[in-house]
C-alpha cells in the first residue's frame, strides 16, 4: 500500500489540487473502461475543491457518487453533505440523479438504525476507487468519534450514531470496514486546528484518541495537507 504526504502553501492551493487529482482519477478510470464510485466527504476544503471541479475529459452521467456519513436531518437540509455537494458541484456538471447514492433522510419513515442498514445494503460489492476523508480538530473521520464504541464494529457497513459531539446530534456513518474497501483513500485537510489531529494520526495516537489512524486505502492512502495543517509533523 501506498502512502503519499503532499503539503501545500494555503486552502486554496490544496483545494485546487484536490479538485485536480480526483478529476484527474475520474478520467483515468473511465480511460481504462471502468465507471468510477466515489465516496465524498463534507466539510469546507471539500466544498472548496468541488466547486472548483470542471472537465470536459470527463463522461459525468457515468460516475456513482456515495457519502462516508450524513446528518440525519430533512432531505434538502442545508447542513446535509449531499445538499452541500449538489449546491457546489453535481448539480451543475448534470450528474444524473440515480447516480447520486444518498443517505436516507430524517423524515424517511425509517429509524436512524433502518436508515443506516438501508444504506448499507446500497453500497457496491467492488471496492470504491476513491474515498475523500476529512479530519476533525478531535481526529474523527466520518462520523466516527473518539470513545465511541462504533470505532470498533466490524460486521455492519454502517450505522446509526447519536449524540454526536459536533452538531447535528444524530448521523449516518460508514465504518472501517466499508470506508476501507477502497483502492485509494485520501485524507483532505486544511487549517491549524486541524494540525494536532494530524500529526497524532501520522505519529503516536491510537484508533480510541484519533480515529483516522484506522482509515486506509486498499492500494494508496494520501494525506493532502495545506501547510497549517501540516505544522505539527
Amino acid at each position: 500500500m501506498t502512502m503519499i504526504e503532499e503539503v501545500y502553501p494555503d486552502a486554496p492551493a490544496l483545494a485546487g489540487a484536490i479538485a485536480d487529482r480526483l478529476t484527474g482519477r475520474i478520467a483515468l478510470i473511465q480511460a481504462e473502461g471502468r465507471r468510477p464510485s466515489i465516496v465524498l466527504t463534507g466539510g469546507t476544503i471539500a466544498i472548496d475543491a468541488y466547486e472548483l471541479i470542471q472537465s470536459e475529459l470527463i463522461d459525468w452521467t457515468q460516475v456513482d457518487f456515495y457519502w462516508g456519513d450524513e446528518r440525519f436531518v430533512p432531505d434538502g437540509h442545508a447542513d446535509r453533505n449531499d445538499q452541500q455537494a449538489r449546491d457546489a458541484f453535481l448539480d451543475r456538471l448534470g450528474v444524473p440523479a440515480a447516480n447520486i447514492h444518498s443517505m436516507p433522510a430524517h423524515g424517511c419513515d425509517l429509524s436512524t438504525a433502518e436508515a443506516a442498514d438501508q444504506y448499507a445494503a446500497a453500497l457496491p460489492s467492488a471496492p470504491f476507487d476513491v474515498t475523500l476523508l476529512g479530519v476533525g480538530p478531535d481526529g474523527h473521520v466520518a462520523s466516527l468519534f473518539p470513545g465511541f464504541d462504533q470505532l470498533h464494529e466490524t460486521e455492519r457497513l454502517a450505522v446509526e450514531v447519536f449524540d454526536s459531539p459536533k452538531p447535528p446530534p444524530v448521523r449516518i456513518s460508514l465504518t472501517f470496514p466499508a470506508l476501507n474497501n477502497s483502492e485509494a483513500v485520501w485524507f483532505i485537510v486544511a487549517g491549524e486546528g486541524k494540525a494536532g489531529a494530524v500529526a497524532q494520526a501520522l505519529g503516536d495516537g491510537t484508533l480510541e484518541d484519533t480515529p483516522a489512524r484506522g482509515a486506509r486505502g486498499r492500494t494508496e492512502t494520501a494525506w493532502l495537507l495545506d501547510e497549517a495543517a501540516a505544522s505539527q509533523l
